[in-house]
């Protein structure tokens, strides 16, 4: 089908192609191994292309239905899992998360120990404000205490994971800076515990499986892993850069709640829609509107400080330059202007270190999806995907 029959009422034709040229260019070119882009406005697909290389290396093609690592797209779909034990009274959002992970009740900030000024709630662990870091993203003491401590190993279990947290001190004080890092994958720990279920099970159950996520999990089928997406490897040290987030060679039983899962572009979608829609969709009502609307607000506090790794984020960063904030899981636009790139206020994502990049835009009925296996350019294809849909919108 080419790229004109998908066009709609709505967007141009003509334009949308320009979607297609950047994206074959930059692959004949050798920027990207390849791409899978689609664009869904009001409710239907108007844009679905597969580009270049599934493996580069190997010579596959991409395929529509490669499988991507999905990276901290999967913030966003563990934020909605939580907020299921939230509408169920089983779990709430001003609590200390040391009601529900006891382990986690002696925490302190820093090397010398400091004591909590106020312990960590469910709500600082949805906004990446609990003081929690990231190993990899940093190398001040705290930083590199982590990474001895191997809290992101793959062989590990969520409870094990928050055993080796509970050893560490946090990098800040809770609630008073924006620290992207493990807060998710906490909850995903507490998530396992309200529910008495593994976070795995309780997604496929509650998530996956109603939304029709076929293709969408923590583990590969063997089946699979021919459709897995591929970056280029290093040029120097021939490796790839994304074992870290997902090596199909490893047995994987840490169901990570900040960057485990594995999707799809038709997949992901669904789920991008389920949320544009207010909590719905195809008849199956995940949360409800008021829900989805607590989680697409902006939850930084007043005087927030960021922590030195978020300008990293590019245009996702949660800054008051960028005209954003952040909610329960995503980043949210509050305004116009501002922001270098296209959007409405009300619009919000959260993508992956992999190269995923995904948008809703509710005001528009609006939703893009740009599956990538290139993360040293994120930055960059998160603002050229921006601007090449919406300049195609009538």
């Amino acid at each position: 089908m080419s790229v004109e029959a998908r066009a709609t009422a709505g967007f141009s034709a003509q334009r949308l192609r320009r979607l297609h040229d950047v994206l074959a260019a930059d692959v004949e070119r050798g920027a990207i191994p390849g791409a899978v882009a689609l664009v869904a406005h009001r409710g239907e697909t108007v844009f679905a292309e597969a580009f270049g290389f599934r493996d580069r290396e190997t010579g596959a093609a991409m395929r529509l239905d490669s499988i991507f690592r999905g990276a901290s797209a999967t913030k966003p779909v563990a934020a909605v899992a939580a907020l299921m034990l939230v509408e169920e009274g089983r779990l709430h959002l001003h609590e200390p998360v040391a009601d529900y992970l006891p382990e986690l009740a002696h925490l302190t900030v820093g090397l010398d120990g400091a004591p909590l000024l106020r312990p960590p709630t469910i709500q600082d662990l949805f906004r990446h404000t609990a003081g929690f870091t990231y190993g990899p993203f940093g190398d001040t003491p705290v930083h590199r205490l982590y990474r001895e401590a191997n809290v992101m190993d793959a062989g590990q279990t969520n409870a094990e994971m928050v055993a080796k947290l509970a050893k560490l001190p946090l990098a800040y004080q809770p609630g008073s800076t924006f620290e992207y890092g493990m807060s998710i994958d906490v909850l995903g720990a507490v998530i396992e515990a309200v529910a008495g279920a593994d976070l795995r099970t309780f997604v496929r159950d509650r998530i996956l499986d109603p939304l029709g996520m076929a293709d969408t999990d923590f583990v590969l089928d063997a089946r699979d892993r021919d459709r897995l997406a591929e970056p280029h490897l290093d040029p120097v040290t021939k490796e790839n850069p994304l074992r870290f987030v997902f090596d199909p060679a490893r047995v994987t039983s840490w169901y990570s709640a900040g960057g485990g899962l594995l999707t799809t572009a038709a997949d992901y979608v669904r789920f991008a829609r389920m949320l544009s829609n207010g909590g719905e969709f195809a008849g199956e009502r995940l949360i409800a509107r008021k829900t989805v609307a607590l989680m697409t607000s902006d939850h930084l506090p007043p005087g927030v400080a960021f922590g030195p790794f978020t300008p990293s984020l590019g245009i996702t960063a949660p800054l008051p330059e960028f005209g954003q904030g952040f909610g329960l899981g995503v980043v949210v636009r509050r305004e116009a202007g501002r922001n270098p790139n296209p959007g409405s206020p009300g619009d919000f994502s959260w993508p992956g270190v992999s190269g995923m990049y995904w948008w809703a835009d509710p005001a528009e009925d609006l939703i893009g999806i740009l599956m990538l296996a290139a993360p040293a350019l994120r930055v960059h294809y998160r603002s050229a995907m921006r601007n090449l849909v919406y300049q195609a919108l009538l």
